[in-house]
């Protein structure tokens, strides 16, 4: 009888190594059937896996995006190439001055293979003129009301 290949997820370390296997073959040029159903099942595995084990709730994106920064190691400047836009921008976002615009939000869904959701959550921004405002969809924005 033949042994699968590729199991449910059961642990941490399985989840790690069935990870790097997927970025590998993703990263490998090759159009084969079967490196594309290994690559489908494989995305469905972690999937499921992220679904029953990661609890993005309690995280707000800002921190889901340091976390997952630090667990690929990238820094900043690397994502002011992935996203396609400033560092100054970059630099906002990570210390709560801008919120996320939804093409940021795509772009980091995709990048990471994490759901729009998960970045698409209200957060405070650390902008003085924004801070009385809970929602920060409109908190990148100044507002000023005039009284005629």
């Amino acid at each position: 009888m033949e042994t699968l290949k590729y199991k449910i997820i059961k642990s941490h370390a399985q989840y790690n190594e069935y990870c790097a296997v997927l970025e590998e073959l993703v990263t490998q040029e090759s159009d084969s059937e079967n490196t594309q159903d290994e690559v489908e099942l494989l995305t469905y595995l972690i999937e499921k896996w992220d679904a029953e084990h990661n609890t993005f709730n309690d995280t707000d994106p800002v921190q889901l995006l340091t976390a997952l920064m630090k667990e690929r190691e990238l820094k900043a400047k690397d994502l002011v190439k992935i996203l396609k836009v400033s560092k100054g921008l970059v630099s906002d976002i990570l210390r709560y001055k801008k919120g996320l615009s939804k093409e940021i939000i795509r772009a980091l869904s995709t990048y990471f293979h994490v759901s729009q959701e998960a970045f698409n959550r209200p957060y405070k921004l650390k902008v003085p003129e924004n801070s009385h405002l809970k929602n920060a969809s409109v908190m990148n924005t100044i507002k000023s009301l005039e009284f005629v």
